[in-house]
């Protein structure tokens, strides 16, 4: 052992140990502020799914390789990362001695060929994410932008630094005659020491820089907890373990909302007094400790930025920004709250004046701001940021380590709009209307049947038939809106030339509570709901047909955690089997091309992508796909409550969705919901081409193709 390694492993240990000591405090500051959210015990059942989930997730990257190459390259690094993490362990015996290697497998043929062609391909992978990350850069409205540049520039730069030392190590053990394996199982390592010198302590001192490296890596994130594009590499396990209804092909945070908690359990408003229990979040703290770790784990890749339709649209919502604002103010308001602070349901303050007066200033001062409120009131989430948001879910689907976003946005709505009374003005009508009339449009209730008159068949009411196949859950943009009632009527004409067994409530329908639940207000949404459940009880219903995707899904995935349970088909599904049967059968060509757009809650939130296309195709139309299309098809803008909210910021989303349907050449487009028929027609009428393309349910499309008049 020569002075040169002896120097090394002297300074090898004590970076080491600097590196080790940073890392462990760094991961008890993590632990401390996950620690501070509410309860969460649903997230620790069904352990087989939740580890099989995690499993597929992490090691089949499911979800990165939605995006093919930059997926496939990201595979490559976190390999690279997993396995070659023993070459910066064999570094340790390197520094001690150029010549040695890691003990047992360190000298097997198969450790050598495995850890060379993962280096080789780690490489490539790098050297591709650094060319994406900087192609990216050159765009002004980029998925990247808003992140923290100098950890991802320093991040890339530690992974291609450990990889090319690896490979210069080898070199000089091939160089120096020290090197075990065989040129086809090592051809870089080979070549790479056919051009260095013999300098026979190049591998000590290679391997000391690779060390250095490493633990300045582990240093920095150590300094810095909060640095989620190093982090998240820990963190995704469990974050994805965790993630709520592991077991649900829509993934975390689609579908069902998450009910509103208080200290674990779901809030019951027959009892629930605000001064005890939570109403929303109001705190940082009031966040679940599972809401933490979604925080804590963002890797600001930026791909929920790049399909949110707000961010699209110039609207100052991006979901990466809102989490990060939420991350950096948890761990900045941690002192304040590890120090005995914080703010119970009354807003008062729970820790003495004593511990106040020993308390870090900048902590303090964090502590007071604002959950929600603008720059002059020093809020950490602008409320301009919170009523952006459609629901639409495109930043869940796209989060590769399951950030459930849209739970934590209604969340906080639930606060501003349950206790605060804060929301947009405008949306007040609909609230007051769901309250008195039943319906967002606050139109008579004896009037949810007109749609009806003029049909040349009756159609059979609950109550009038003794027993029915499925409940037509007709909804109120159905009953009440009249281009909906277009779709209403043509539902019902299909249906009974298909001779389904069907019946409607009628009168004794009302909202199914959707509206108010996405604008978090979970009391008229659990008034409404409990009338319909007990409604749906009564009438002994089996199976219930929608064609909205807000009332199928509220039916099918929300009530649920009312308990009732019921079979649930969008309208496009049952016509598609009637089709698929030959209870339906289309004969007449539909003239022109024709796109569909996907609703977001029948897509992306409940995974029905193909019925309608299929209906489509059936129809002997010829489908004209939009490039945003089927998991990432674009927002029509009405989700979230949005449809009663006033578009003030940027360009509206209904404009942006339809330019991209005209684009397509299309004659027809086709839509499978109330809100987007809305929506798109209005984007249609606002360009000017309404006489050039109509915009119309696919419903409708089906009936056409039977000669049938609508």
């Amino acid at each position: 052992m020569g002075i040169a390694q002896i120097v090394a492993t002297v300074l090898a240990g004590a970076i080491t140990v600097v590196a080790v000591v940073l890392a462990v405090r760094a991961v008890l500051t993590i632990t401390a502020v996950i620690r501070q959210g509410r309860p969460d015990p649903a997230r620790f059942e069904n352990p087989p799914a939740r580890t099989k989930t995690m499993l597929v997730e992490t090691l089949g990257h499911t979800r990165m390789l939605k995006w093919s190459a930059i997926g496939a390259a990201h595979w490559l690094v976190m390999v690279s990362f997993m396995i070659l993490f023993l070459l910066v362990v064999e570094a340790y015996f390197e520094v001690v001695d150029p010549a040695a290697g890691l003990p047992i497998i360190g000298h097997w043929l198969i450790f050598g060929f495995v850890t060379e062609w993962i280096g080789i391909l780690g490489l490539a992978g790098i050297v591709y994410l650094i060319f994406v990350r900087q192609r990216a850069n050159r765009s002004l409205k980029n998925r990247f932008l808003g992140s923290t540049w100098w950890q991802a520039y320093f991040v890339e730069a530690v992974i291609l630094g450990v990889l090319v030392c690896g490979f210069l190590i080898r070199g000089f053990k091939v160089a120096t005659d020290h090197f075990e394996y065989a040129v086809w199982a090592t051809p870089l390592s080979h070549a790479i020491g056919a051009v260095l010198p013999a300098w026979k302590d190049g591998g000590t001192w290679t391997a000391l820089v690779k060390i250095f490296i490493s633990m300045g890596w582990l240093i920095t994130i150590g300094l810095n907890p909060t640095m989620g594009v190093a982090w998240h590499r820990f963190l995704a396990f469990f974050n994805i373990y965790f993630k709520r209804a592991p077991e649900k092909p829509a993934g975390s945070g689609l579908g069902a909302l998450r009910p509103m908690m208080s200290e674990g359990k779901p809030l019951d408003f027959e009892e629930a007094d605000p001064e005890k229990d939570q109403f929303g979040v109001a705190q940082v703290e009031q966040f679940t400790w599972k809401g933490l770790l979604d925080f804590s784990t963002c890797t600001e890749c930026g791909r929920c930025q790049s399909q949110c339709p707000a961010w699209n649209t110039a609207k100052p919502l991006s979901p990466k920004l809102l989490v990060l604002s939420l991350r950096d103010h948890a761990y900045a308001k941690a002192p304040y709250l590890l120090g005995g602070g914080g703010k119970d349901l009354t807003g008062e303050e729970k820790a003495t004046e004593a511990q106040l007066a020993h308390m870090d200033v900048l902590a303090l001062a964090e502590g007071n701001r604002p959950l929600i409120g603008t720059a002059e009131e020093q809020g950490v989430i602008d409320p301009d940021v919170l009523w952006s948001c459609t629901t639409c879910g495109a930043c869940v689907e796209q989060c590769p380590v399951d950030i459930e976003h849209i739970d934590h946005i209604v969340d906080m709505r639930r606060y501003q709009v349950l206790i605060e009374s804060s929301f947009p003005s405008e949306a007040g009508v609909m609230l007051r209307n769901l309250e008195n009339k039943g319906n967002p449009w606050g139109a008579p209730q004896n009037t949810r049947e007109d749609w009806t008159k003029g049909l040349d068949f009756e159609v059979p009411r609950v109550g009038e038939v003794e027993d029915f196949d499925y409940l037509f859950w007709v909804g109120c943009a159905g009953a009440f809106e009249d281009r909906a009632k277009k779709t209403t009527r043509a539902v019902a004409k299909l249906l009974h030339e298909a001779g389904v067994n069907y019946a409607i409530l009628g009168e004794g329908e009302t909202c199914t509570g959707d509206p108010a639940r996405r604008i978090g207000n979970e009391f008229v949404f659990q008034m409404l709901a409990q009338q319909n459940v007990e409604t749906l009880k009564e009438a002994n219903v089996k199976r219930i047909v929608a064609t909205c995707p807000h009332c199928f899904n509220t039916l099918g995935n929300e009530y649920e955690q009312l308990g009732l349970k019921v079979e649930v088909v969008h309208h496009t599904q049952l016509l598609q089997h009637l089709v698929a049967t030959g209870k339906l059968t289309p004969v007449q060509p539909i003239e022109g091309d024709v796109t569909y757009h996907d609703p977001c809650y029948l897509g992306r939130h409940n995974r029905v992508f193909d019925a309608p296309r299929e209906v489509l195709g059936a129809s002997t139309a010829n489908l004209v796909e939009m490039p945003r299309n089927s998991e990432r098809s674009f927002c029509c803008g009405a989700g979230g409550a949005r449809m009663w909210m006033e578009e003030k910021i940027g360009k509206r989303i209904n404009v942006e969705r339809t330019e991209e349907a005209l684009a397509t050449g299309a004659k027809t487009i086709a839509v499978g919901c109330p809100f987007c028929y809305t929506m798109i027609g209005d984007g249609v009428t606002g360009k000017g081409e309404q006489e050039n393309v109509e915009v119309v349910d696919v419903a409708t499309v089906l009936l056409r193709s039977l000669k049938q008049e609508v």
